[in-house]
């Protein structure tokens, strides 16, 4: 399982051209699920991302986790892209939406986040701040 994280002043998800979920500041949450995952490593990741400090304290250090902040996390099967064979994408480590869907929904129920649709065409809107973008893996 992958994240790509990114610390934002805001984000939201857009599908079919209305807002689905919006978020102010917090953390923007791209999660890839590979074809072998299990419920234990969707419950490492959701604790490694409440734990990750990422915001800054009083004295302006990362040193701050997630706390009152919000979260909102998509679904995100092309964090499993590979191009070591050429230059067009495969997808064959992602897991499947029967497989990747019930880990998705765990992690944003662990998470309390907001969601995207699974499975949707999404337009993702983001502030990033910091910048702050980490890619984690469980």
């Amino acid at each position: 399982m992958r994240a790509l994280v990114q610390r934002v002043s805001r984000a939201s998800v857009a599908v079919g051209g209305e807002t689905v979920s919006e978020i102010g500041p917090g953390m923007l949450v791209l999660l890839g699920v590979k074809k072998g995952d299990t419920p234990a490593e969707a419950e490492k990741i959701a604790t490694k991302l409440l734990k990750l400090r990422i915001f800054e304290d009083e004295e302006g250090r990362m040193n701050e986790p997630l706390g009152e902040r919000e979260i909102l996390c998509i679904s995100q099967f092309t964090l499993y892209g590979g191009t070591r064979k050429g230059n067009r994408p495969s997808w064959i480590e992602a897991a499947g939406g029967e497989e990747a869907e019930p880990l998705y929904d765990l992690v944003c129920e662990r998470l309390g986040a907001k969601k995207g649709i699974f499975g949707a065409e999404m337009k993702v809107d983001l502030v990033n701040e910091g910048p702050v973008t980490l890619l984690l893996e469980a």
